[in-house]
């Protein structure tokens, strides 16, 4: 992780992205304190393409469909 100062951040931005594109992370710093971390972005990963694991699992009943008395069990 490299360390600069907000000036410094301002100044060289072109060169810190072309940095951070090739997976280097940065702390800015304003008087010595960290204000933010710049990290590589990280693409989402798509949700329409179903898990191979999650396809295999059967739900054999209705998970919606309510309870009857005899499946409540008692309460103590």
């Amino acid at each position: 992780m490299h360390m600069v100062n907000v000036h410094e951040a301002k100044t060289n931005l072109s060169k810190i992205l072309i940095q951070i594109e090739k997976g280097e992370t940065y702390l800015i710093c304003r008087n010595g304190k960290p204000v933010a971390d710049i990290i590589p972005h990280q693409q989402k990963q798509k949700r329409s393409i179903p898990h191979p694991l999650m396809s295999k699992i059967e739900i054999n009943y209705d998970p919606t469909e309510d309870l009857t008395e005899d499946e409540w069990g008692e309460i103590e």
